[in-house]
């Protein structure tokens, strides 16, 4: 575990576990699929994530902890692909998670070739199969327009977000929703020039990826909130360049000193 992966309660954040959810699946090896791009019988194409979610189950920490992710497949599609991760500190499940990938080429989705089935079929979690867990619905159509938020965090990407795809990698976009989430809470429930800042990150994120976030650019993060109870806050997020929406994220973290006439319902639940 690395001091970057902590938040400040001292102990691994949630996209700090997001980080190395990555950092597993980028180092499982496909040696089917592998040797098929090495003898250049399929391409181009690109791997876009779809959606992800992560989840922080428990406190993990200090710095220099060992830490384990297990991946397999939960779900092979024509074009994509669902892993299922689990975070592990010695015998305690500390956090979980899954992602969906696409394999697109320059017109859109590609079938995935035999080779790279192959390689999923050997990593099939017990649960899972070719039908699987059912993939993520699309988000409800009120998510997609901003009449639906009742907060606004205005953001602008910057250089260092864009990977090898040009485009705002996912883990920065994950950074926007905390930073949204974050200024929310500072800006309702307030701070003094001396007193901290209120610490309530979500605990967990589903996220959906709905178009590409560019550099430059200027953007907003909008939230509002879907339910609460006494000790959590259900967030409903989304990404905005102008009118149209980027990307949705659900999130769900502690409720803290946020009273109720700070957690704006949206209109459909007045």
């Amino acid at each position: 575990m690395r001091q970057a992966d902590l938040g400040r309660d001292g102990s691994a954040s949630t996209i700090g576990m997001a980080r190395w959810l990555e950092d597993a699946r980028i180092r499982l090896r496909l040696h089917r699929f592998e040797r098929l791009i090495g003898e250049q019988g399929f391409g181009p194409f690109q791997i876009l994530l779809v959606g992800q979610r992560v989840s922080r189950l428990a406190p993990a920490g200090p710095v220099g902890t060992r830490v384990q992710v297990h991946t397999g497949v939960r779900r092979v599609g024509r074009s994509s692909v669902t892993f299922g991760q689990e975070v592990m500190v010695g015998d305690e499940r500390v956090g979980s998670g899954d992602a969906t990938v696409v394999l697109a080429g320059n017109s859109g989705p590609l079938p995935l070739p035999d080779e790279l089935i192959a390689d999923l079929d050997e990593m099939q979690l017990p649960e899972a199969g070719v039908a699987g867990r059912p993939a993520a619905t699309r988000p409800r159509p009120e998510r997609l327009h901003r009449a639906h938020y009742a907060y606004w965090a205005p953001l602008r990407s910057r250089i260092g977000d864009v990977d090898s795809n040009q485009h705002v990698n996912f883990i920065a976009l994950a950074t926007w929703y905390d930073e949204a989430v974050a200024a929310f809470t500072v800006d309702s429930i307030g701070t003094t020039a001396r007193g901290p800042v209120p610490d309530l990150p979500p605990w967990s994120y589903e996220i959906q990826y709905l178009g590409e976030v560019t550099y430059p650019g200027d953007y907003e993060v909008a939230l509002t909130v879907r339910s609460f109870d006494t000790g959590s806050v259900h967030y409903e997020l989304g990404v905005f360049r102008g009118s149209t929406c980027l990307g949705v994220a659900d999130a769900i973290g502690p409720r803290g000193e946020l009273r109720a006439s700070h957690l704006p319902l949206p209109p459909a639940e007045l």
